[in-house]
């Protein structure tokens, strides 16, 4: 009987799974969408004061790093939830 409850729990735990990575592909979405328009203010930025903007550019590593976690997560290669699971992450 031990064994048949070890497999019901599997196959909800890959419809959890599923559901997690279906909201983390949408978060990556977002999150390149939000980058395009980072490289956009940063590219102007950087035409006005001859400069790139280091707390945009610092914000860009971090979701640059974010995007990495989701696409580690959604293609299997880590069990690790990223953010809000977790800390977002930092620059080191």
């Amino acid at each position: 009987m031990s064994e048949d409850s070890i497999e019901t729990k599997a196959p909800r735990s890959i419809w959890m799974r599923g559901l997690l990575m279906i909201l983390m592909a949408f978060a990556y979405q977002l999150a390149s969408t939000l980058l395009f328009f980072v490289a956009i203010i940063q590219f102007i930025l950087a035409l006005v004061s001859q400069t790139p903007n280091p707390r945009l550019s610092a914000f860009g590593r971090s979701l640059g790093r974010y995007q990495a976690q989701n696409a580690n997560f959604v293609s299997f290669s880590s069990e690790e939830l990223p953010f809000p699971f977790t800390d977002w992450p930092t620059i080191d």
